[in-house]
């Protein structure tokens, strides 16, 4: 299991990427205060550390993946909050698709796990 991961996000952007981890289901949760410049999210136990940092880094293939509970409705939130959302390759069965969080990292959405543990 993945406790963490954590991202670099400009300062300025920092609630706009909060933003969309909360409407992937992500809820704020505060970090000790050894670690207060961050801005930590927990959804089931995994958590996501918005790391402010002047010029972020993101990876240009490199992205995370989220299983949404509602896809359709998650997909609809985000671009009603105005996050471009594009449809992706349907892989398993299930659908998926990629919005592009404020620092410029990708984000999978899918609509369920991989089955058979692949």
């Amino acid at each position: 299991m993945i406790q963490h991961v954590g991202i670099e996000v400009a300062p300025e952007d920092i609630d706009r990427a909060a933003e969309l981890f909360e409407l992937l289901g992500f809820v704020r949760v505060q970090p000790p205060p050894t670690l207060a410049e961050f801005t930590w999210l927990e959804r089931e136990g995994t958590q996501v550390h918005l790391m402010p940092e002047r010029n972020p880094i993101a990876p240009p293939r490199g992205h995370l993946a989220v299983i949404v509970p509602d896809f359709e409705a998650t997909l609809a939130a985000l671009r009603e909050r105005g996050f471009e959302v594009e449809a992706a390759r349907e892989h398993w069965g299930a659908p998926r698709a990629r919005v592009l969080a404020p620092a410029g990292h990708r984000i999978e959405l899918m609509a369920a796990p991989p089955s058979g543990g692949v």
